[in-house]
């Protein structure tokens, strides 16, 4: 690892390196270094240029074409999120675990913050939470904003609610037993009164729930056709309710918000490795095998993976920002930035994790 081969010195310069090169995108001289350390003793020029050969030759800078100038490697970039990291979960130093918390904190500024929450004005929706997410998530990124929606696919139910949003739209709230929540909003053929979603409701809960969810619907059809004279306004009020999308099952694909595909292309300069990243990308069950991969939806904390090489290497110059969204135990699914290597870490995992713990404050998911 990184940490156990570099001294103290090397990984100060070693940061100042990877923090001009976000901050400029260009290679890094030793001439540019040198100002950083203008006033720091025993860090001059010759110095650095020592500095900057022995992390070369530990693999954590590179020399591209014929630059004077040095550019960290992903096995740099990973170094330098590992430090952030361990900054937002440790104290060093003489400095308290509260005080390392105020300064994570700060990273995300109190307008940033702001706009962040802005732009969630009006939402009421897991649905509308995720579309808007990747929106905002590719503004401030400059990246690519990705949303997805937990699946329900070979999870058992636990509860549904619905709830009458006006004549002939319902709002489904479902709630599996390993904590997923979904809710979609159902335009249905015939209005149904506060009293007949209830029922329909009740009936599920009663007769379903710890069943498989994508076999419910079918049952309820067959419980139809044979019970359709005893329970005739009850099961098909329930049937439809089911058929318009309350129990969505492994026919339906993966929910999945991707915005800020424009972002990316003024950032690769050779065409065909762009052709490929953006094929790649595009390929959005891909980009779902990606996030189930990386992402512990049990688990509120952000993941950060420098270069998705494993995926596809036209992704190797990408990194992966994500967390789970979740309200309280429930998992509504994942939020991520997908962006250049060069992107601003601190405020990037700040305003992810920012986001997915929004969640809970927007959304107003009844009890089960």
């Amino acid at each position: 690892m990184p940490a156990a081969i570099i001294s103290p010195r090397e990984r100060l310069v070693l940061t100042a390196i990877i923090d001009l090169y976000i901050a400029t995108g260009e290679p890094v001289a030793s001439q540019a270094l040198a100002r950083v350390f203008a006033d720091r003793e025993g860090l001059s020029s010759a110095t650095l240029r020592n500095v900057m050969a022995a992390l070369g030759e530990a693999g954590l800078l590179e020399q591209p074409h014929t630059s004077a100038g040095r550019v960290p490697t992903a096995t740099a970039f990973r170094y330098y999120v590992e430090q952030i990291m361990r900054r937002g979960h440790t104290g060093e130093g003489a400095e308290t675990a509260s005080a390392m918390a105020r300064e994570a904190e700060s990273a995300l500024s109190e307008a940033r913050r702001g706009q962040i929450e802005e732009s969630y004005n009006g939402v009421v929706s897991t649905h509308e939470y995720l579309e808007r997410t990747s929106h905002v998530l590719a503004l401030i990124s400059s990246g690519l904003g990705v949303a997805l929606a937990s699946s329900t696919t070979g999870q058992v139910l636990e509860h549904i609610h619905f709830s009458r949003l006006s004549t002939g739209r319902a709002l489904a709230v479902l709630v599996t037993q390993s904590g997923t929540v979904q809710d979609r909003v159902l335009t249905l053929d015939h209005p149904m009164t506060p009293v007949e979603l209830e029922t329909a409701g009740h009936y599920l809960n009663e007769n379903f729930r710890g069943w498989p969810v994508e076999r419910i619907r079918e049952e309820v059809a067959r419980r139809l056709e044979v019970e359709r004279e005893a329970y005739r306004q009850l099961l098909t009020s329930v049937e439809e309710l089911c058929r318009k999308g309350a129990l969505a099952g492994s026919d339906t694909e993966p929910t999945i918000f991707v915005e800020g595909m424009a972002n990316l292309i003024g950032v690769e300069q050779d065409r065909e490795r762009l052709r490929e990243m953006l094929l790649a990308l595009e390929a959005k069950q891909r980009l779902v095998e990606l996030l189930n991969a990386y992402v512990d939806g049990r688990k509120q904390e952000v993941r950060v993976v420098v270069g998705l090489d494993e995926a596809s290497p036209a992704m190797q110059d990408l990194v992966l920002i994500a967390a789970p969204a979740r309200v309280g135990d429930a998992n509504l699914g994942t939020v991520a930035v997908i962006a250049p290597t060069r992107i601003q870490y601190q405020e990037m995992i700040q305003a992810v994790s920012y986001i997915a713990r929004l969640s809970g404050r927007i959304l107003d998911i009844p009890p089960v």
